[in-house]
């Protein structure tokens, strides 16, 4: 049977703080405004770089996960994209063409 190796966090301070960033756009009170700035931009929801480098989670966000080692970037990268699949279905419904893969 299939075992996810398990990679250790190197810079946990950064990560811990670049997460709080993704963990606070993501929190259903607020999520509904990403998903509309994300929407009226054009872009598409698992951009996740794109996202970042535009300033959707924060002005510190980007510089945070570039001071990232790659490893901590990949369980970011990672950890953003469980966050999308996990919103609610009503939401992922009313943002479809954010959802949508072209």
């Amino acid at each position: 049977m299939f075992e996810q190796a398990v990679i250790a966090v190197q810079n946990k301070a950064g990560y811990a703080r670049l997460h709080a960033l993704l963990d606070a756009a993501f929190d259903l009170r607020d999520v509904e405004v990403v998903l509309h700035r994300v929407a009226r931009n054009g872009l598409r929801i698992r951009d996740f770089e794109r996202l970042l480098d535009r300033g959707f989670f924060g002005g510190e966000a980007a510089a945070l996960y570039r001071s990232l080692p790659v490893s901590d970037q990949a369980l970011t990268r990672e950890r953003y994209l469980q966050l999308v699949e996990e919103l609610p279905g009503e939401l992922r419904q009313r943002y479809f063409k954010l959802y949508a893969s072209y």
